[in-house]
């Protein structure tokens, strides 16, 4: 009986947390992640409760994870991609229309000159316009608070005001500041020897439109770009997030400043994956040809060196090489100056630059390459050399028509997941070269260097506006494209899916 009771409470006490979670984000307006944890929260209690469920108590966890870790996030993304969401559309409508109306400016005309002058009973602030002075009774400015009464005065106080200096040690205490006069105008600090009238930026009307009281401009809400815009077209900042369509993907295809760098980027991501894997492959597979050469001794040796590139934290070794390749100071154009007499300008060159993209990934890929060719290699059975060598076939021959069709197969799998990765290798990308060289012309952040990935990840946290939507759209045509060619190396290989 307390087992039940416990584990009842149990539930409860859990059940109760998510509640407040969910409950939570909905206050927040996150309504999308307070359904989410909505559903979670439901199937699990559903799970665990209900009898009929009961084998699928042990599988949930991990059906749970995935939802919430691998399809909500491509969902979402895929969503994002529909909407304007950026730096300037964060916001929605209701809380872009609070945060305008809730600005206001200083008013010029309203404005008085004032001095600061220090009593027994704390700081008094003498207040003179072209019609009146004012003055506030002693003040604690660090403990009486943002605001302060006014009242009118026919002489300034006794004493000296405080020089400018003080004044300005006072600066935060003063800025912080509302003085309010007899009838209830409120003033603010508009500089170090002045105070200023506040007055509302804008005015909300009945028909939803917004007037800018200190320009007279009036806006009206645009829920098809999401900002408030003028009769001029000239919009307020910020806006709100709306559906725009397709207009990310459109925009894609059609605009020449980023369907161009896109298409170049595109082609180079495709490039650079594929010979990646066709190097690595290369270099691992004539390593552990190699390293089963009979004749060499010390294989031990000769494998654990060259495993280490593998051992060794990649993005260590991506800086190494940046060093390396520096132009100026760099150990590689150093021996290639007393060689051969040239510098070559690795990270200003789009081409000396992929080439050496490709040269550092080839390093750090091989090793990988070379652990698995050298257990297919153990695999075939030497008496087909034997019989080759019969026949008077050489080294090539046998690469060519035995070793390559005898490991391709089994090596298929992996060399698509090698391709994927490479696909989006975003790290090499953003430690060695970042991008660099720039494409001229592009609208976006666009680099000859970049990946589709790294080229996604500067639109959307770069200088580009932190346009998401456009990065969303961009991500999701990845995921379609690397599935799609996934597959098809998949359904080329024979390996059924």
């Amino acid at each position: 009986m307390i087992r039940v009771f416990l584990k009842w409470s149990a539930l409860a006490v859990l059940v109760a947390a998510a509640l407040y979670l969910i409950l939570a984000l909905y206050v927040q307006r996150e309504f999308v992640f307070a359904m989410l944890f909505l559903v979670l929260t439901a199937s699990a209690v559903a799970v665990f409760v209900s009898r009929k469920l009961y084998s699928h108590r042990y599988i949930f966890p991990a059906i749970a994870g995935m939802g919430l870790f691998v399809i909500f996030p491509l969902m979402y993304t895929v969503g994002i991609g529909f909407t304007n969401y950026s730096a300037t559309n964060l916001l929605s409508f209701e809380q872009v229309k609070d945060n305008l109306l809730s600005r206001s400016y200083q008013s010029e005309a309203v404005r008085y000159d004032f001095s600061a002058y220090r009593t027994n009973e704390g700081y008094v602030l003498y207040l003179e316009g072209e019609h009146q002075t004012l003055a506030t009774q002693p003040l604690d400015l660090a403990a009486d608070g943002s605001r302060a009464a006014l009242f009118p005065v026919e002489s300034t106080p006794a004493g000296e005001p405080l020089q400018i200096r003080e004044v300005i040690k006072l600066r935060q205490e003063l800025s912080a500041l509302t003085l309010v006069t007899d009838d209830n105008r409120e003033l603010s600090q508009a500089s170090l020897r002045s105070f200023a009238a506040i007055h509302p930026q804008f005015t909300l009307h009945e028909n939803g439109t917004l007037t800018n009281n200190q320009t007279g401009e009036t806006y009206f809400p645009n829920h098809e770009i999401g900002f408030y815009v003028n009769g001029e077209g000239e919009k307020l900042v910020p806006g709100w997030t709306v559906n725009i369509g397709w207009a990310n993907y459109v925009k894609v295809v059609t605009d020449p400043s980023i369907s161009g760098p896109f298409l170049q980027i595109f082609i180079w991501t495709l490039s650079f994956a594929v010979a990646t894997v066709i190097f690595t492959l290369a270099l691992g597979l004539l390593l552990a040809n190699l390293l089963q050469w009979e004749q060499i001794r010390g294989k031990g040796f000769y494998r654990t060196m060259l495993i280490l590139p593998y051992a060794v934290p990649a993005f260590i070794s991506i800086l190494v090489f940046k060093g390396l390749f520096n132009q100026n100071f760099g150990e590689i154009n150093l021996v290639l100056e007393g060689l051969f007499g040239i510098r070559p300008d690795w990270f200003s060159d789009p081409a000396l630059a992929r080439t050496m993209i490709l040269i550092v990934n080839t390093w750090l890929g091989y090793p990988y390459m070379m652990l698995l060719c050298m257990g297919l290699l153990q695999a075939i059975p030497k008496d087909l050399y034997e019989a080759s060598a019969m026949d008077g076939a050489g080294p090539v021959n046998n690469l060519f028509n035995i070793t390559l069709p005898l490991i391709i197969k089994p090596l298929m799998p992996l060399l698509i997941a090698s391709f994927a990765f490479n696909f989006n290798n975003f790290v090499l990308i953003a430690l060695l070269t970042g991008g660099a060289p720039d494409i001229i012309g592009a609208s976006t952040p666009a680099g000859t260097t970049d990946l589709l990935v790294s080229y996604t990840y500067r639109i959307a946290f770069q200088d580009s506006g932190q346009n998401f939507g456009l990065a969303a759209a961009i991500a999701t045509v990845i995921f379609l494209v690397v599935g799609a060619l996934s597959l098809i190396n998949l359904k080329l290989s024979k390996v059924k899916v």
